[in-house]
């Protein structure tokens, strides 16, 4: 048998890709309603879906 080797934690930055601005508004919109649903119920999560949010706009604007 064969070793095969993986780079384990390598992370591709987002922004890096010809489909950024796409993915990026899917991941900010999916934080969006998630932030709504967990507001709803009442939890912090709802201000970290938020956080998350906000972070992401950032990124967008700057690419935009």
């Amino acid at each position: 048998m064969e070793n095969q080797y993986c780079r384990v934690g390598a992370v591709t930055p987002i922004t890096s890709g010809s489909h950024s601005i796409a993915v990026l508004q899917y991941r900010y919109e999916n934080f969006l309603s998630k932030a709504m649903d967990a507001n709803y119920m009442g939890t912090t999560l709802g201000e970290f879906f938020e956080r998350k949010a906000q972070n992401i706009k950032k990124i967008l604007e700057d690419l935009v």
